[in-house]
C-alpha cells in the first residue's frame, strides 16, 4: 500500500478496508513502518518499534468484528504506563533503561484486544513531567509542520508520529493537558475522558491521584469516539468509576443536538500570564460559528483560583515524585542521585519529602472546591471555552533549561518547603505561559477537547480547548464532529509533511 493512499484513511476507515478485504493488515503494517522509517530520524517521534512482532501479529490476525472492531490496523503506544509484555517501558528516564514490562497493561490488553497492533513506543519526557518532549535519553520529538518547533508534551512523540501520518491514532495520556496540548500545537484532535472513564488499573488506578488518565490521540473525532467506545470500562477494584455510557459514541456523535447549547467563553489565562492574539482569535472565531450555529453564548471568567489551583497542581507532582522515588529505590537496592534525572525530577521529588500528609490531603481538597465551582458553572453552561493553549508551539530547546538556570535548583534540599514551592512555581513560569488552560479539567475530573481550529501566519496550528461536565464526552464529540465539517477545521491542511 502507498503512502499516498494509505495516509488518506483514519483508523475507522483503514479497519473498513480490511473489513472489506481490500488490503492486508500485513500491507498496513508495512506501510506505517515504512513511513516511520522516512520520517522518524528527523522527527524523533518513535523511540523503539517491534516491527518483526507486529508484522507477525499481523499476518496471523483476522478480520475486524464487531468484537475486535479495530482488529489489523496499525497502533503507536506512549513511552510511560502503557506497557507491553516483554517490551522496555523506560518513561523517559535513563533509570528505567533496563525496565522491561512483565504484562500487557490494562489499557494496552484492551486496545489488543480490540484488534489493534503495537509497532512501538512514542518519545516523552522524562515521567511525563513537562508540556514538552526533550528528554535526555532520547533526544528531542520535533513538529511535523515544522521541525524547529516542538510538537508538545508529555504525548509530544505520539503527536509527531500522527501528524506526520506514521499511524492513525495513537496511545496518549493527559495529566495536565498532555493529550490537549499537543494536539492543539501539532493540528491533532485530542479528547482527555472524564475522570475513572478509561481506568488502567488493577493496583494502579491512582494515577497523579485521579488528574491523569491513559487515552488517544487522533486525526479525525470518530476515531476518538470509536477507541472510547472500546475502551471504556468500569472496573471494580478502580479508585475512580464513571458509568458506562449507554450508547454509542462513535454513531451519537453524528445526532443533532435536542436544542441550542448555552455556552460561555474565556480568553483570559486563569494564572495572569498573557495570551497570545493568536488563542484569542481562536476562540473568538469559534465563538461566533458557534452563534451562528442557533447557541447561546456568553463571556464568563473562570470561578477556579488558578493560582491555587497550580499550587495544588505542584504539591500533588511533588508528592507523588517523591514516593516514586521510594519505589524506584527500593526496585534499585540503592539510593538514586540527582546526576541520573532531569533536575526538575529531582526538584519535585526533593520538595516532596517536605510535603506533610495533613498538607497533601489539604490539597486534595482545594481540588474538590475547585470541582464544585465548575460543577455549578456546568448546570448554567453546556460547555466552557478556553484556547487550549495561549501561544503557538515553542521551538525546540526554548523551554529546555541550561545548566546555568538549572544551577541554583540544585541548592532545593537546602531550602525550606515554601521557598521549594515557590521554586516549583518559578521553574515552571515559563512553560505554563504557553499552557495555563488545560489543567484545570484534570483536576475537576471533568472531560475536555483540543480542536484544531486554527493556523497562525507562521504555518502554525493553535486548537480550541472545550470543557463539558463529567460524563458528557457525548456532547464533546458531537460539538467537535459538526465544527470538523466547517471551514474552521485546519486539521492536517497545510501540514507541510502531508502535502
Amino acid at each position: 500500500m502507498k503512502f499516498a493512499q494509505y495516509v488518506q484513511y483514519d483508523a475507522v476507515g483503514l479497519a473498513g478496508l480490511l473489513r472489506n478485504k481490500e488490503v492486508s493488515a500485513v500491507e498496513l503494517a508495512q506501510a506505517a513502518l515504512s513511513r516511520m522509517d522516512e520520517v522518524n530520524p528527523r522527527l524523533n517521534a518513535v523511540v523503539r518499534d517491534r516491527r518483526e512482532a507486529a508484522l507477525a501479529e499481523a499476518a496471523a490476525i483476522s478480520a475486524p468484528s464487531a468484537e475486535r472492531p479495530f482488529a489489523g490496523v496499525p497502533y503507536l503506544l506512549k513511552d510511560i504506563s502503557q506497557a507491553l509484555a516483554g517490551e522496555p517501558l523506560t518513561s523517559g528516564s535513563a533509570l528505567l533503561q533496563g525496565n522491561v514490562a512483565r504484562r500487557d497493561s490494562n489499557y494496552v490488553a484492551r486496545l489488543r484486544a480490540g484488534g489493534l497492533i503495537p509497532l512501538g513506543h512514542t518519545n516523552t519526557p522524562e515521567f511525563g513531567l513537562k508540556n514538552i518532549t526533550e528528554p535526555a535519553l532520547y533526544g528531542p520529538a520535533r513538529n511535523p509542520w515544522n521541525p524547529e518547533y516542538s510538537p508538545g508534551g508529555s504525548s509530544g512523540g505520539a503527536a509527531a508520529a500522527i501528524a506526520s501520518g506514521i499511524v492513525p491514532a495513537a496511545g496518549a495520556s493527559d495529566g495536565g493537558g498532555s493529550i490537549r496540548i499537543p494536539a492543539s500545537f501539532t493540528g491533532l484532535f485530542g479528547l482527555k475522558p472524564t475522570r475513572g472513564r478509561t481506568p488502567v488499573g488493577p493496583g494502579i488506578g491512582r494515577q497523579w491521584q485521579g488528574a491523569s488518565i491513559d487515552f488517544a490521540l487522533s486525526r479525525t473525532v470518530r476515531d476518538s469516539a470509536a477507541l472510547l467506545d472500546l475502551l471504556q470500562i468500569v472496573q471494580p477494584e478502580a479508585a475512580f468509576q464513571t458509568p458506562l455510557y449507554p450508547g454509542v459514541y462513535a454513531q451519537d456523535m453524528l445526532a443533532p443536538h435536542p436544542r441550542p447549547l448555552r455556552i460561555a467563553f474565556t480568553t483570559a489565562s486563569p494564572v495572569g500570564t498573557p495570551v497570545g492574539e493568536d488563542a484569542v482569535q481562536a476562540v473568538l472565531k469559534t465563538v461566533r460559528w458557534l452563534e451562528s450555529q442557533g447557541h447561546e453564548v456568553e463571556e464568563k471568567l473562570s470561578p477556579v483560583n488558578g493560582v491555587r489551583l497550580m499550587e495544588n497542581y505542584y504539591t500533588m507532582n511533588a508528592g507523588e515524585v517523591s514516593a516514586m522515588f521510594i519505589s524506584l529505590e527500593r526496585m534499585l537496592g540503592r539510593d538514586i542521585r540527582p546526576e541520573e534525572v532531569d533536575i526538575i525530577t529531582w526538584v519535585f521529588a526533593e520538595a516532596g519529602k517536605n510535603v506533610s500528609a495533613a498538607e497533601f490531603v489539604h490539597s486534595l481538597n482545594e481540588w474538590d472546591v475547585a470541582a464544585a465551582q465548575m460543577a455549578e458553572l456546568s448546570a448554567r453552561y453546556d460547555l466552557y471555552v478556553t484556547p487550549a493553549s495561549a501561544l503557538p508551539a515553542p521551538r525546540v530547546g526554548e523551554l529546555t533549561h541550561t545548566p546555568e538556570q538549572a544551577a541554583p535548583w540544585m541548592r532545593v534540599s537546602e531550602l525550606s518547603a515554601g521557598e521549594q514551592r515557590q521554586m516549583l512555581y518559578d521553574i515552571f513560569e515559563r512553560s505554563l505561559t504557553y499552557t495555563p488552560f488545560t489543567q484545570l479539567a484534570n483536576l475537576t475530573g471533568q472531560p475536555a477537547t483540543s480542536l484544531p481550529l486554527h493556523l497562525t501566519e507562521d504555518g502554525l496550528p493553535l486548537g480550541v480547548q472545550m470543557i463539558a461536565a463529567k460524563g458528557r464526552e457525548d456532547l464533546l464529540l458531537r460539538i467537535a464532529a459538526q465544527l470538523e465539517q466547517s471551514d474552521l477545521w485546519v486539521g492536517m491542511q497545510g501540514n507541510p509533511m502531508l502535502g
